[in-house]
């Protein structure tokens, strides 16, 4: 039985030497700041989150990931569990309450509540003629803001791991997650990839909020972020293209565990951020399923992986 179950992805932390780069790259993939401090910078999206994505200043390194407590309570249990720390107050932006644990690589996984929100920021979206809906624009004519993406909210972190199947039991047992999909390779009990979703009972989640994948070192494969709509997918594509400043990873395509059509950029220090809209959604109904590496590690659409995206590990 799991410690606690939690609810969401709040952020993933890491460092980089140059505060300014990283914002500047932060505010090209769409994001928007919420605070800096002279030690950390902290960006959030258009969600009431106070922030997503937090970059403290030192040597290029991944910290870990947080994730939502439903209540103190929770936050109390888990402090009892060996090796985390005491509930402690945040001493940074947003304030709240977190627990620190260590996955069994070492990473930070801090368990967070009560970290203040912000009012949304509004997005004004043209609807769509499709289908049936097709006169939901009749007499208006599509013209689609000029600048990159806007990014919704974060929804999963991706870790490569020597030990999947140990990861992923880690992250189950402690944080509640349930397998949406496990991925083999050759025999049935070679596990390479673990897609984990939230348990929130009845209440629809996204397909998958962690994913761990076989890779002989273990450190961030890549933090993903919703971002508008679909248009908004191409949009940053676009964007990001005609900068010239940063390297393209992967994409655009539509994945097929998941669903999400994806596009991958690399920051300066060659941490690869995702942007994606529209996933499936499941609830703890749904159960879980066991695929080969050739069904469910491929594209409904687009190019395949290239190696670059394949071997990224950030340590």
């Amino acid at each position: 039985m799991a410690l606690i179950k939690v609810t969401d992805l709040a952020y993933g932390r890491l460092r980089a030497p140059d505060l300014d780069v990283a914002e500047e790259f932060l505010t090209h993939f769409g994001m928007v700041k919420a605070e800096r401090t002279a030690n950390a910078l902290y960006m959030r999206g258009t969600d009431p989150a106070h922030h997503i994505h937090v970059t403290e200043k030192g040597d290029p390194k991944f910290v870990g990931f947080a994730y939502y407590a439903p209540s103190l309570d929770d936050l109390k249990q888990l402090a009892k569990a060996p090796g985390a720390s005491p509930v402690e107050s945040i001493d940074e932006p947003g304030g709240g309450k977190r627990v620190r644990l260590r996955e069994p690589h070492g990473y930070q996984i801090e368990v967070v509540h009560g970290i203040k929100r912000l009012p949304a920021i509004t997005v004004r979206r043209q609807p769509l003629n499709l289908g049936k809906d097709s006169l939901k624009r009749a007499g208006a004519l599509m013209r689609l803001p000029k600048g990159g993406s806007r990014v919704k909210r974060i929804g999963h972190g991706v870790m490569a791991v020597p030990d999947v199947k140990e990861t992923a039991q880690w992250f189950r047992e402690n944080l509640g997650f349930i397998c949406s999909d496990d991925v083999y390779a050759g025999s049935k009990d070679n596990i390479i990839g673990s897609f984990n979703r939230c348990d929130r009972g009845r209440e629809y989640v996204d397909h998958h909020v962690f994913f761990c994948v076989r890779n002989e070192r273990a450190g961030l494969n890549h933090l993903s972020f919703e971002v508008q709509d679909i248009d908004d997918v191409f949009m940053g594509h676009e964007y990001l293209r005609q900068l010239g400043k940063y390297e393209h990873m992967w994409g655009i395509g539509r994945h097929l565990l998941g669903s999400q059509i994806y596009d991958y950029w690399a920051d300066p220090w060659g941490r690869v951020h995702e942007h994606w809209s529209d996933t499936d959604r499941l609830n703890v109904k749904n159960g879980s399923n066991l695929l080969s590496a050739e069904e469910g590690l491929v594209s409904q659409w687009g190019e395949r992986p290239p190696e670059k995206f394949l071997k990224t590990v950030c340590p």
